[in-house]
């Protein structure tokens, strides 16, 4: 661990902070599947202490260990001094990847990621060469895999491919419905699953801010948010991608009223660990810049609930449907970005909810390790997450969450239970169609 990174984020005072209370034990994902105080909030801040003391060496089971967090934030939730136990083990975790190096299978999606031509040139291979390894679950929305591979079981269900990416289908500008003086103009950044997988998400966004007429723009040279690679440890990778779109964001922000992230995960980086992640890197001037970019970033319903007329126009002119849903609180979204009642304030308007009995419950999705070397942890955290659905009879289950799309329609999948998955946008413009 670097001198520099440890001075400004005062780990030591974390571990020295935590009074083992353990009001975090029941609420923690991985120990509510694998019951191991060593495995715990407080067992990671305690290692975390001996870690930088020099008395743990990080070697294969220390490294397996601090792995097994879901960095679902549940701990930072209940802690009464608000102990960042999950930043600390994403510093640990480049600690890591400094000391092991990363996975090539890691390195390639870290490489795609930063490259979208190379990307958008693989994802089209992979959507015309889909049928020989997968098979279409068009009910689920996914595929699954006809035989074992590596890291995708067989039988498994994965996002689905679009031959063209929601970048590559709109141009950059969309004017608005009917002529304005001064139109609202919007931003859109899409998120990685959103552009390749699930692209009905962002054509549902541009739907919406058709219908109240505002005009879109989509920014062509956005890069991933960094998230997959700062969950990772890939910390030259999250440095290249950030700065890089802080600069391009720098470029338009001005001429725009918002941009909306229709992701938590993306959102929650974008908003909150872009400044964490200079922060801990002693970069203040980029730092900064950060802060300053995302004054006007929003997740999607958040600003379509506070910032637009889009709930009376839903009550006035949207068709009700007697399907009902119920709405999965992302991680990303209810913790870290306090956003759940604006989802439901434009669902409730034209589809019966239903609360499932503990809607903030983490899906344990868990990030790029989690779903591929230990995906056996992502099972058993996604089966009780499928029971409570089932329970609510929903036709539809919705978070603004791809990651956590990915993770819930495999536990469905799994438990061979009929809910569907939907964005609450799609939802929302299904309601305002003709």
């Amino acid at each position: 661990m670097s001198k520099k990174v440890e001075e400004i984020f005062n780990f030591t005072q974390t571990s020295d902070d935590c009074i083992k209370c353990g009001k975090c034990i029941p609420v923690c994902t991985i120990h509510q599947i694998s019951p191991d105080e060593t495995t715990s909030p407080r067992g990671f801040i305690d290692l975390l202490g001996a870690y930088k003391r020099g008395d743990l060496k990080l070697d294969k089971n220390a490294k397996d260990i601090f792995e097994s967090c879901f960095l679902c934030t549940n701990c930072v939730d209940v802690c009464p001094n608000s102990l960042p136990t999950d930043m600390v083990i994403e510093e640990v975790r480049a600690d890591i990847a400094k000391e092991f190096g990363m996975p090539l299978f890691k390195r390639v999606a870290f490489y795609l990621l930063e490259n979208r031509k190379v990307m958008d040139i693989v994802m089209k291979f992979g959507f015309m060469f889909k049928t020989c390894a997968f098979a279409n679950e068009k009910e689920r929305g996914g595929l699954k895999s006809r035989f074992s591979l590596p890291m995708v079981k067989k039988g498994r269900l994965i996002p689905s491919m679009a031959f063209t990416s929601f970048l590559n289908k709109y141009p950059e500008k969309i004017p608005a419905k009917k002529p304005q003086d001064k139109p609202m103009r919007v931003a859109i950044f899409i998120g990685c699953l959103a552009n390749y997988n699930y692209r009905n998400i962002g054509d549902s966004l541009v739907e919406i801010l058709k219908e109240l007429n505002i005009e879109i723009f989509i920014p062509k040279k956005q890069q991933c948010c960094g998230a997959p690679a700062y969950f990772t440890g890939a910390v030259e990778s999250v440095e290249r991608m950030t700065k890089a779109n802080i600069e391009y964001f720098e470029s338009f922000m001005e001429e725009c009223d918002a941009m909306l992230i229709p992701e938590a995960t993306c959102s929650a980086m974008v908003k909150h660990d872009w400044q964490i992640f200079f922060k801990n890197h002693d970069m203040p001037e980029w730092e900064a810049r950060a802060k300053e970019v995302t004054k006007k970033i929003f997740m999607a319903t958040e600003w379509l609930d506070e910032h637009t007329e889009l709930q009376a126009l839903l009550k006035t002119k949207g068709k009700k449907f007697d399907t009902p849903v119920t709405y999965h609180d992302p991680c990303h979204a209810r913790k870290v970005q306090g956003i759940y009642e604006q989802p439901r304030n434009l669902l409730s308007p034209n589809y019966p909810m239903v609360e499932m009995s503990d809607p903030n419950r983490c899906c344990g999705f868990g990030g790029v390790t989690m779903q591929t070397e230990k995906f056996h942890f992502a099972e058993l955290a996604g089966k009780p997450k499928a029971t409570m659905i089932k329970e609510t009879k929903a036709t539809y289950v919705s978070a603004e969450c791809s990651a956590c799309r990915v993770q819930i329609s495999e536990s469905l999948n799994n438990a061979d239970i009929d809910t569907v998955f939907k964005n609450p946008l799609e939802l929302i413009a299904e309601s305002l169609k003709d």
